[in-house]
């Protein structure tokens, strides 16, 4: 699809040159074809470093995508089931009312522990033994499983424990040796970053100040008696977390760091059964919980570990379409009917996600992914 190589690339060439976006990258796989591998821009505006495909970029919850794709291979290798309770391979996890939250539950943002614990900001994140203790010793908000809210920074770390204790692996280990490794995409994907690839990074920016800093560590983990469920470092991304090295290197799977061609080959891999198989693909793609989110207080439709529907579009119009928006706009997903695993990654921190927005529908239109007409 040259054409619509050449139009995704007029698309970023033309964000830069107004100063809407700085760096960026967009690949784009259809049906086992790489279909659109474009970027422009600089990595870095500091020493006018060029954007390329294989510049790696923090992405903050579009990192989802890879936590939710490892829980999915623990159930393929029979480590746990979708229905295992937490507690089964992480016992301490069962204190105070959460005993019967499963690994269903937690892919469906359902576990009740929402918000980090309080005591726990982002210096503290990459104290790995230190926020699975808090997060087990927390209180659900609401029984696991009656309702949902996004568990921004504790899915990764739910995902994660769940998946150390089955295995005895950290989740970088688990994501280089049970998707890079095996797809040839070692360097492109990464739940903590070798401080040796840490110069291949892009460097992000706020297109905003930032919010005012907390006082300390942050730790005012939205908890009990707290009209927020979340902290605000858990709603507004920064660039000062995103090029933290600290940050950057801690195996945090709530967040990741990626290339666009690289987190666009993974799930071409998901869809084209090489790494699930169609059943467990149908499975972990089909509604799973729906409801209000107690945290945005939108109606949320999830599937096991994404929500459903691409940004822009009703979920109801783009059901078979899986994946996970990040902080500051960038965006991954993937559409079992029409074979589209798409990634977008950029610089610039935005508050909207009108980049995104308009490069899926620019791909839908490309692709024969346009929503149906009744």
């Amino acid at each position: 699809m040259p054409a619509l190589q050449q139009q995704v690339q007029g698309v970023l060439d033309e964000l830069v040159a107004a100063g809407a976006e700085t760096g960026l990258q967009v690949a784009v796989h259809h049906r086992g074809a790489l279909v659109v591998d474009a970027v422009a821009g600089v990595a870095d505006g500091r020493t006018g470093r060029r954007v390329t495909p294989e510049t790696p970029f923090f992405s903050f919850s579009a990192g989802k995508a890879m936590t939710s794709l490892i829980a999915h291979l623990l159930v393929r290798t029979g480590a746990v089931g979708y229905d295992t309770p937490v507690a089964d391979v992480w016992p301490e996890f069962g204190a105070r009312g959460k005993a019967a939250a499963t690994l269903r539950h937690v892919l469906t943002h359902s576990a009740g522990v929402p918000a980090m614990p309080r005591g726990i900001g982002p210096a503290g994140l990459a104290d790995w033994s230190r926020v699975c203790t808090a997060i087990a010793g927390a209180e659900p908000r609401w029984p696991p499983g009656t309702e949902t809210g996004y568990h921004s920074f504790t899915y990764g770390f739910l995902v994660g424990e769940v998946a150390r204790r089955a295995t005895g692996k950290p989740m970088g280990q688990l994501l280089h040796e049970w998707v890079a490794a095996p797809l040839g995409i070692d360097g492109d994907l990464y739940f903590g970053v070798p401080r040796a690839d840490l110069s291949r990074l892009a460097r992000l920016e706020d297109a905003a100040p930032p919010p005012a800093a907390p006082p300390d560590d942050g730790g005012d983990g939205g908890g009990d008696g707290d009209d927020a469920v979340l902290a605000p470092w858990e709603l507004r991304p920064t660039a000062a977390m995103g090029n933290s090295h600290e940050i950057l290197q801690a195996d945090i799977p709530s967040v990741g760091t990626f290339t666009a061609r690289g987190i666009a080959a993974m799930n071409a891999a998901v869809l084209d059964g090489r790494l699930v198989g169609a059943d467990q693909l149908a499975e972990l793609t089909a509604p799973a919980f729906e409801g209000t989110d107690r945290v945005f207080g939108n109606h949320a439709r999830l599937a096991l570990g994404y929500p459903l529907g691409r940004i822009g579009t009703p979920p109801d119009e783009t059901p078979a379409t899986f994946g996970w928006v990040g902080g500051g706009g960038s965006y991954v997903y993937a559409d079992t009917d029409t074979g589209v695993s798409f990634a977008m990654t950029k610089t610039r921190l935005t508050p909207h996600l009108d980049t995104a927005r308009r490069l899926a529908d620019l791909i839908a239109a490309g692709t024969g992914q346009a929503p149906p007409v009744d």
